[in-house]
This record gives C-alpha cells, sequence and structure tokens, in this order.
C-alpha cells in the first residue's frame, strides 16, 4: 500500500479508542500525522490519560501501521491524554456531568461521609446541580445524613432505556447502596460483585446535567477504586484526614494511590477533620485533641493543595444524624467552616483543571 495522508487515515479509521468504543478518526482524535517512504510519525489523543491506556495506543497504532505498509517502516506514535474539555464531549459514561470528583480516605472514622455531604450542600447552597454516588459498598452513611434511609429510588424510561432515577434530598441528586439494602442486613459481597454494583450507579442512572458529581468512596485502597477509575473520567479526588499520626499515614497513602500510572487521577487537596474540639459553651477555645495542623503539614510535605480545617463540634455530629448537613446551619462555626471549603474546593479544581489542559496541548 502506498504510504500517502489518505490511506494513513484509512488505517487509523480502523482502531477503536478502547474507552469510547469509536474509531479514532471519527472522534477527531488524530492531531498530526507525517510520512516519508520509510516512515510514518501520528499524534493521537485518548480520552482515559493513564499511562497504561496511552501505551496500549501506542502499541494498536504500531501494530495496525506496518501490518498496512510493511515491517520495515519506521513508525513513530505519540500518544496524548485528551484535554478536559475534549473528555467532556466524548464522555460514553456521564456525559452531561461537569465535574466528577472522588472524595476518599486512607482509613475509616475520619470524616469522609461528612465531608461529602457538606461539601455537596455547600455547592447546592451556591446555585450548583450536584450528585453524590455513596459508593461505600460496606458501611453507606449518606442516607442517615440525609434522612433518606427509608428512602427507595424509582425507575425511568429514557429513550426507551429504564433507568434508576436518583433521590433528591437538598436539590441534591442521591444514589447509594444503601437504598438497595434493609438497614440492619451486613452486606457480604466479593469484589467483583461490589464493583459491578457501583458501576450500574454510574452507567444504569438518569443523572441529567450537573455541576458536581461526588463519589463517597469506600476507606483505603482496594478493588472499588480501582474498578471507579477505570469506568468513571475522574476529574480530580480529594482525600480526608484528621491530624493523627495513624490518620496521616493512611492519608499518604491514598494520595499515593491516586498518583499510580494505573490510576493517574490528580488530588485537589486534602482535608484535615477533627481539626481541634470546640465546646458550645467556649466557642473560642481550641482543643487540638488529635495533634495539630497534620493534614496541612502532610499535603505540604507531599506537594498538594491543602484546602482547609473542619473543627470537631457538636453540632457536626448532630447535624449528620439528624439528617440536615452542618453547611447549612447559617453563621455557626461548622456552617462558616464548610463554606470556606467550598469555596476553596472550587477554585482548586479550575487551577487543577487549567494546569491539565496545559500539559495535555503541551
Amino acid at each position: 500500500m502506498e504510504i500517502n495522508r489518505e490511506n494513513i487515515l484509512s488505517v487509523l479509521g480502523g482502531i477503536l479508542e478502547p474507552d469510547l468504543k469509536k474509531d479514532i478518526v471519527s472522534l477527531n482524535f488524530v492531531q498530526d500525522i507525517s510520512y516519508t517512504n520509510a516512515s510514518i510519525n501520528v499524534t493521537v489523543t485518548v480520552s482515559n490519560p493513564a499511562l497504561h491506556a496511552r501505551k496500549r495506543m501506542k502499541e494498536a497504532l504500531d501494530f495496525n501501521l506496518k501490518r498496512a505498509f510493511g515491517d520495515e517502516i519506521a513508525v513513530q506514535a505519540e500518544v496524548k491524554g485528551a484535554s478536559s474539555e475534549e473528555q467532556s464531549a466524548h464522555r460514553k459514561i456521564l456525559p452531561d456531568v461537569k465535574n466528577i470528583v472522588a472524595i476518599a480516605s486512607g482509613k475509616g472514622g475520619v470524616g469522609k461521609s461528612t465531608v461529602t455531604a457538606n461539601l455537596a450542600g455547600g455547592l447546592a447552597k451556591m446555585g450548583f446541580k450536584v450528585g453524590i454516588v455513596d459508593a461505600d459498598i460496606y458501611g453507606p452513611s449518606i442516607p442517615t445524613m440525609f434522612d433518606m434511609v427509608n428512602e427507595r429510588p424509582t425507575m425511568i424510561e429514557v429513550e426507551g432505556t429504564p433507568k434508576i432515577t436518583p433521590v433528591v434530598a437538598y436539590g441534591i441528586s442521591i444514589l447509594s447502596i444503601g437504598f438497595f439494602t434493609e438497614a440492619d442486613n451486613a452486606v457480604v459481597w466479593r469484589g467483583p460483585m461490589a464493583a459491578k454494583a457501583l458501576t450500574q450507579m454510574f452507567t444504569d442512572a438518569h443523572w441529567g446535567k450537573l455541576d458536581y458529581l461526588l463519589i463517597d468512596l469506600p476507606p483505603g485502597t482496594g478493588d472499588i477504586h480501582l474498578s471507579l477509575v477505570q469506568t468513571v473520567p475522574l476529574d480530580g479526588a480529594v482525600v480526608v484526614s484528621t491530624p493523627q499520626e495513624v490518620a496521616l499515614a493512611d492519608a499518604r497513602r491514598g494520595v499515593n494511590m491516586f498518583r499510580m500510572d494505573s490510576i493517574n487521577v490528580p488530588v485537589i487537596g486534602i482535608v484535615e477533620n477533627m481539626s481541634w474540639f470546640t465546646p458550645a459553651e467556649l466557642p473560642d477555645n481550641k482543643y487540638y485533641l488529635f495533634g495539630r495542623d497534620g493534614a496541612k503539614n502532610l499535603a505540604a510535605g507531599m506537594e498538594v493543595p491543602f484546602l482547609g480545617h473542619i473543627p470537631l463540634v457538636q453540632s457536626v455530629r448532630e447535624a449528620g444524624d439528624a439528617g440536615r448537613p452542618a453547611v447549612f446551619q447559617e453563621n455557626s462555626i461548622s456552617g462558616n467552616a464548610f463554606d470556606e471549603l467550598v469555596r476553596t474546593f472550587i477554585e482548586n479544581l479550575k487551577v487543577l483543571k487549567a494546569k491539565t489542559a496545559q500539559k495535555t496541548n503541551a
């Protein structure tokens, strides 16, 4: 076969983008083509910026071009991750969601679900369209925090396909595994079963248009986290920790998990929960029960943004138990802390996505 642009594009048109299941030519993922009688240079993008995804595409380009034009042809293939705008335009899963963020923690009991609920509430207060996926398969807390323990999602038909409709509280669309199980029953699932249940909350649900979708992950690092990044195009992750040294060690592992080549999800920042105790009768006093600035120092050491301190006050616990997140308590210690966290989160996510776009287009 003669080496020319038309024939090269014909070969590239037979290569599928693995996540989107369409060829890279029709997706406009072929950025540049140059050639001589003995060499072909191509630059393409893939929707998944992870190293393993780019490597697979590079191998596919090399194999298909040499099969068409001969093994003696020198193939130089450059593969880049798609920009955030391109990813949004081509998302197969959740195409109408602008920002998808995972909320994670290295260990349980540090307030990850509390941060998720209040971050969502704060965003909703500002007028954004927000959703939550409670992916903590073995210990779903979000139904309790929004007073929806007895709620059940309904079904709706979308373009001839039945879809799950999220439950709505305080203007926030919510799906939790807790909606599909009895509250007092233990969820005993093997990894693949849990991963499938999580996937269905994204692929089989009608989320509609959202500005933010927050995903409350299980604590630790495991199958659920890997399944998530393989299924959902995450824009970033937030790691929650207390100042205590044992929690910081796990938070460090959580940050490093997202930095792995096989995951490669940017960390928006670290939140320090239970930073100090302030009794209601002494609102100006701070007692550092678990240490001081541990998560803030961890963020500095790992060169990750620090998103803010959340104090340990009784009203946060009471609000969660009552099903009305503390961020809705105007002019309170906890409400003000969460409001500040929301503002910092929005700004840091904007900066992160801008940097990612610059790297992609460099």
